[in-house]
């Protein structure tokens, strides 16, 4: 187990699209710290460990996650390999727009805007 995490954030949505993005994400990081739970929530987070290494996992848009049912914004903060694996992710897997990215020292955060 690596001691590397990914923090995911998401804002929007129902909880069946948190679950559905976190779901994908599985494939390549894992099960996370706990599935989104709380339906009044309007924020979720996950929190993954993240290989070393991370590939983006293989998938055609809207097989891993289904459709969302609102935009839900997500943001994704790790190590710069871990971002970009999960960003290339979440971008196969449902349609997305790039919110943009941020880098410091050793982590980077990047802003997906999934739409159904």
């Amino acid at each position: 187990m690596s001691d590397t995490q990914l923090t995911v954030t998401l804002d929007g949505g129902g909880l069946d699209d948190a679950r559905a993005i976190v779901r994908t994400l599985e494939g390549l990081f894992g099960t996370p710290d706990g599935p989104p739970a709380d339906a009044g929530a309007t924020v979720r987070t996950a929190t993954f460990d993240s290989p070393d290494t991370p590939r983006a996992a293989d998938a055609s848009p809207g097989a891993a996650g289904g459709t969302l049912s609102a935009p839900v914004t997500v943001t994704v903060q790790g190590t710069p390999k871990a971002v970009e694996a999960a960003s290339e992710t979440l971008s196969r897997a449902f349609t997305a727009r790039d919110g943009g990215t941020a880098s410091g020292d050793q982590e980077r955060e990047r802003q997906l805007l999934l739409v159904p």
